[in-house]
């Protein structure tokens, strides 16, 4: 199920969302310049690196959150975000989700380095982070709608209650950690995921009565 859209209005338009696309965009263009495995490698979190040396290392958990491995890890990361960022901003304030999203994605890396601590292959992406966004959104609006599109011999659209296809989403980055398929950061996107719904509703004011 890839999602389309969100039945969910925001009352703010989302700077920070529209900030961070750009950022996102802007750092691939500069991949895209000196080569994709040569800036993962310079710029990306290795695990087995920073445990040798948390404190020289610990700048590339925040500079390989902006990086991505192909066209479509930047484009799926960027979507995701875009469709369930604007809400999450919106509650939050602009200036506390900048916080929580960087955050989120630091805490995403080193959920995955503590499941992979010899590892020395980089690991890039805003994914972590998004699914902080991701976690963020199930725990604030649960009973929002998101209207997906589903690929089953031809595609049809499905509108289904964020809870249920956001849990249904974590739950499949569980199964799949497990499992130990290779070439994503599971734990990454699972840790990410928890550390969003336990954090946002401690960020996210109530809202007032209009």
């Amino acid at each position: 199920m890839f999602p389309l859209y969100d039945i969910n209005r925001a009352r703010r338009p989302p700077l920070v969302v529209r900030g961070l696309v750009l950022a996102n965009a802007l750092a691939f263009l500069w991949q895209l310049s000196v080569g994709l495995e040569r800036s993962a490698y310079a710029l990306g979190f290795i695990p087995a690196l920073f445990f040798q040396d948390p404190v020289g290392e610990s700048y590339r958990l925040f500079t390989s959150m902006f990086l991505h491995g192909g066209f479509f890890h930047i484009l799926s990361n960027m979507w995701f975000l875009w469709v369930f960022g604007d809400n999450v901003e919106d509650r939050m304030g602009h200036g506390r989700f900048l916080l929580f999203y960087l955050l989120g994605g630091v805490a995403a890396a080193l959920v995955q380095g503590l499941f992979m601590p010899s590892s020395s292959v980089p690991m890039i992406g805003a994914s972590g982070a998004v699914s902080a966004v991701l976690g963020a959104y199930y725990a604030l609006f649960p009973r929002a709608y998101v209207v997906s599109v589903v690929f089953f011999f031809f595609p049809f659209f499905v509108t289904l209650p964020a809870g249920f296809y956001l849990g249904y989403w974590a739950f499949l980055q569980l199964f799949q950690g497990v499992l130990g398929l290779p070439g994503v950061a599971w734990w990454a996107h699972l840790g990410g995921f928890v550390y969003g719904v336990f954090l946002a509703p401690r960020l996210a004011p109530r809202w007032r009565r209009w």
